[in-house]
């Protein structure tokens, strides 16, 4: 097993085209890829692995003003950001009006959103015609029929809507609803005393984005909204029940969905959804929906509609006049993630064409706009075929090493085993940008109408998903674009790697091989192990949800992952401020497979050979720094709250502290012992896989 996964990973860490790398054969960070100088050796591994590898960078590195956090994934983000911006001006540079082509489309796109002076000049016009039917709509069930609008236009809703592939039949997609409706990112910044400020400074913006629309006694309404959506979040589901896959499965016909949930106009919002035509839906958080649909139907018209323009009024802003997308900094991004400063307005470009990704999961970043045309244009210049084609070879024997690495556990057994290794033998490993680009011939693009622009590509967006609804499922569609610095593990049994994430410090072809390892190997075992977490492991080899573990199994499962989940529990990130275990308990099991994958396949590669010593370093004590530099980073502390109360990551200390004290290499690596601080008695650490 160790000699196959070895075998594979050195190829794919080493062996492929250094599109993102140095030229002149030099790694990025370090002579041999790991920045010993930002470590701080001061400080015990065993009482702070996190700090004793990044502290002195912690201590001298401050976060950019128009950042809520900084780290060296972040830097990576940053190339990324610059290579868009240079396409993007170039494309804006030499387009037409309306544009025909991909590449004068995007730069149509990105032209209209540097058009300030024309922005400026418009105020809060572009949104006017919604906000007089927001004014029209003096029953529930207009206002209802405007929340469907949320799929293509800046209404907000009671209930979310996606389309999926079904849990239970794989085969086929499927629509599910969710619970929405409360603008702050969870329902304790309702609920819970910590957040009171926090609350009343969104009472504050709420007030102060109506005003800007001259919507009546802005004041007055503000508190309503709040007092209706502290309604909302009090019934609401907490994010902990949403992990669980079997609980948010729930099946069942609209007729059934109005029974369930009486007082809302489910028919006016699935037809402004584009879904009159669907016969059956999957109810995600079942016992909030009819909760939330007696509060609306309790609920003001006044107070409604004050809160629907507010919603639209807030969901356009980063493309309004400047007053509107100054109010929308300093709410979502000063308040709740504590960034001081706005950014350029050419960053803010780039992220209003090209998407939201893993830096940013607001709406208006991940709405409306041509992000899987730039991931085209994108790869076609820094990510050639060569490389794709070459990665893809490599990556997929990966999951025959992992095979040997299921086959070898002591823990699992034999009926299950065989279970588990025909789902991994269904993954499919996709890298760099999907075979299959999206159409974007229809999509009408100028240079003059920002408003229009993002309205129209988040029409033909939704078109996309909604048309393919009654065909069969598309294996290799990806959810995530090429030009994205993460990677995912998803509900096709998909392993994605895009170009994105293919640079230092996660892949350097300059690195020493152990760094690697534990960078870009880590992750590769992480989304390996995703299928395999709490939730992951609920998955068949078909796709479906369905109960293939032998009780014996799953209960062993459980204790471990419950002694898992108990250790991130007691971490703080922040003094008071913990890990919430259960929330990320599918992250922390993905990145303990993930560092303990990467170890045994550096050792693997090394042939039986004893690994070089570098800089009085060994080769075990240079993969686990390689996952450690592959974290360095800091946050904010607002953003660390807001992490640990919504984010299903934790902390990015913690995700390095968390996994290497339950590897017994770790102890031996760093001779640590008891007493240190993070030190675990072999009885106490976690196995899994």
């Amino acid at each position: 097993m160790r000699m196959a996964l070895a075998l594979v990973l050195a190829a794919v860490l080493f062996g492929v085209p250094a599109t993102q790398a140095d030229e002149s054969g030099k790694p990025m960070y370090g002579r041999w890829g790991f920045d010993a100088a930002g470590g701080d050796p001061s400080v015990k591994p065993g009482d702070d692995f996190f700090r004793y590898a990044n502290g002195h960078w912690l201590d001298t590195t401050q976060i950019p003003s128009d950042k809520a956090a900084y780290s060296l994934r972040l830097q990576m983000s940053d190339r990324i950001e610059e290579r868009l911006h240079q396409m993007m001006e170039g494309a804006a540079a030499h387009t037409e009006h309306r544009p025909e082509t991909l590449e004068g489309k995007v730069g149509a796109f990105y032209k209209s959103f540097m058009d300030e002076k024309r922005i400026e000049s418009l105020g809060g016009d572009p949104i006017e015609t919604e906000l007089d039917d927001v004014r029209d709509a003096t029953t529930r069930e207009a206002l209802a029929g405007l929340m469907g609008r949320w799929t293509t236009n800046f209404e907000g809703t009671l209930f979310g809507t996606y389309i999926d592939v079904d849990l239970k039949d794989p085969s086929k997609y499927a629509v599910y609803l969710g619970q929405a409706g409360v603008g702050l990112p969870d329902r304790d910044y309702y609920l819970s005393a910590e957040f009171a400020g926090t609350k009343a400074k969104y009472q504050d913006h709420i007030a102060a984005v109506l005003n800007l629309i001259d919507w009546p006694e802005a004041d007055a309404r503000a508190a309503d909204i709040v007092a209706y959506e502290a309604r909302l979040a009090e019934v609401s589901w907490t994010k902990v029940q949403e992990r669980d896959l079997n609980a948010v499965y729930n099946p069942m016909t609209i007729a059934a969905l109005k029974k369930l949930a009486p007082g809302f106009a489910w028919d006016a919002w699935l037809k402004s959804a584009g879904l009159s035509g669907v016969r059956r839906v999957i109810v995600n958080e079942k016992s909030a929906f009819p909760k939330l649909a007696k509060i609306f139907s309790e609920t003001s018209i006044v107070t409604l509609q004050a809160w629907q323009a507010y919603n639209i009024a807030d969901n356009a802003s980063p493309y309004l006049s400047r007053a509107f997308a100054d109010e929308y900094f300093e709410m979502h991004d000063k308040t709740l993630s504590g960034q001081p400063s706005q950014q350029a307005r050419w960053k803010r470009g780039v992220h209003a064409v090209s998407g939201g990704d893993a830096l940013a999961g607001e709406r208006s970043n991940s709405f409306g706009n041509l992000q899987w045309a730039v991931g085209q244009l994108y790869t076609a210049k820094y990510f050639p075929a060569s490389s794709k084609a070459k990665i893809e070879e490599l990556v997929d024997n990966l999951k025959a090493a992992y095979r040997a690495r299921i086959q070898a556990l002591d823990w699992m057994g034999r009926a299950t085993k065989k279970e588990a290794l025909k789902k991994l033998d269904t993954y499919v490993i996709k890298v760099g940008y999907p075979d299959k680009p999206r159409d974007y011939s229809n999509v009408v693009v100028t240079d003059d109408d920002l408003i229009g622009n993002v309205q129209r590509a988040a029409a033909a967006d939704w078109a996309f998903y909604v048309g393919r609804l009654n065909g069969p499922v598309d294996r290799q569609d990806w959810i995530m674009t090429p030009q994205t610095n993460d990677a995912y593990n998803g509900s096709l049994r998909d392993i994605v790697f895009p170009a994105g994430i293919l640079q230092p410090p996660i892949f350097d072809p300059n690195a020493d091989p152990a760094i690697n390892y534990g960078a870009a190997g880590a992750i590769i075992g992480h989304e390996l192990t995703h299928g395999f977490d709490d939730q992951g492991r609920k998955i068949d080899a078909a796709g479906a949800l369905r109960d293939w573990w032998t009780a014996k199994d799953a209960k062993t499962f459980e204790a471990r992952a419950k002694v898992l989940g108990a250790q991130y529990s007691q971490y703080e990130p922040l003094p008071g401020v913990h890990i919430n275990g259960q929330l990320t308990m599918g992250e922390n099991i993905a990145d303990l497979g993930g560092v303990t994958l990467a170890l045994a396949a550096y050792r693997a590669s090394l042939h039986g050979k004893p690994a070089p010593v570098i800089d009085g370093l060994t080769g075990d004590q240079r993969v686990f720094l390689g996952w450690a530099q592959a974290w360095r980073g800091k946050l904010r502390d607002d953003a660390l709250r807001r992490q640990a109360v919504s984010d299903p990551h934790s902390a990015r200390n913690f995700r390095v502290i968390g996994p290497v004290r339950n590897i017994d290499a770790w102890y031996d690596a760093f001779d640590v012992k008891p007493g240190d601080k993070y030190y675990l008695s072999p009885a106490d650490r976690v196995r899994i896989w």
